[in-house]
């Protein structure tokens, strides 16, 4: 565990409360990660559209593709407990599964509005906030999706792979304040929304939540501050080595989407 990890746990022991805020909270991957949160002591508090959250969670119902919505549901997690120390960005939507040129226009670009609006306004009223206060996280769910083409989910895919530039810019931007943020690709977790997907029909090795939440609690700690800006996977990376790799530094462009260089094999930029 690195030095700041271990003074956030130790804060922790101490009484002060770091405050959680995580979007699409009242399932799936969402309360994989709200439970990994309370269960290390954070306050955690659950944005979804129904307005609900596993017990223990502070729920509230917003809109997060509603940039109004938004800034009323911040200022009430400020409001009520004074700070937001990390924010999860996880709503998300996948289409049908077909080629583009079938695809539903209002479908196909209400994936692209919920995956990728929402986290620009979540982190939009978010991170100044973190600024004041000296520093925070942002963790952006985002995929495998977003380094690779598909034939029949090109809303999806487009959208997460416009989700790592958001990463990318509030890490570089953020830096200097320090604010950090990360993309967390997540494997493919059982949930409704994959089992609702033609592609996984037959699938039988789901990735285990507990990986994914063993890397929330790791970014949240800041034990891996120096992928910042650059993607990490549950279920394929081991934790041991990415807190290695953090602590040894990473070159320009390793576990980010960049343009592929001429010649050459190029390794999997998810491990």
């Amino acid at each position: 565990m690195s030095a700041e990890g271990t003074r956030a746990r130790a804060a922790t022991a101490a009484g002060t409360t770091r405050v959680a805020l995580v979007t699409g909270a009242s399932r799936g991957i969402g309360d994989h990660i709200v439970e990994a949160l309370l269960g290390a002591g954070w306050t955690v508090v659950g944005l979804s559209r129904s307005g609900e959250a596993r017990e223990g969670a502070h729920a509230l119902a917003c809109d997060v593709t509603d940039a109004e919505a938004v800034d009323r549901a911040v200022a009430e997690v400020l409001a009520t407990h004074g700070r937001i120390d990390l924010l999860v960005n996880n709503a998300g939507l996948i289409e049908t599964e077909r080629p583009l040129w079938e695809a539903d226009v209002e479908e196909w670009w209400q994936v692209m509005v919920t995956n990728v609006k929402g986290p620009f306004l979540l982190t939009r009223a978010v991170v100044p906030h973190m600024i004041e206060a000296g520093g925070g996280r942002v963790i952006n769910l985002n995929s495998g999706s977003g380094t690779r083409e598909s034939d029949v989910l090109t809303a999806y895919h487009s959208s997460k792979s416009a989700l790592a530039r958001l990463t990318g810019g509030t890490a570089l931007a953020g830096a200097e304040h320090g604010v950090h943020a990360f993309d967390l690709a997540p494997g493919v977790i059982e949930s409704d929304m994959t089992h609702s997907m033609k592609m996984h029909a037959d699938r039988t090795d789901w990735t285990d939540p507990a990986d994914v939440q063993a890397l929330v609690l790791a970014l949240a700690d800041g034990e891996l501050d120096g992928f910042s800006g650059r993607f990490v996977r549950a279920g394929t990376d081991e934790l041991d080595v990415l807190r290695e790799r953090s602590a040894a530094g990473l070159a320009e462009g390793e576990r980010m989407l960049r343009l592929r260089p001429w010649g050459g094999p190029v390794a999997d930029p998810l491990g």
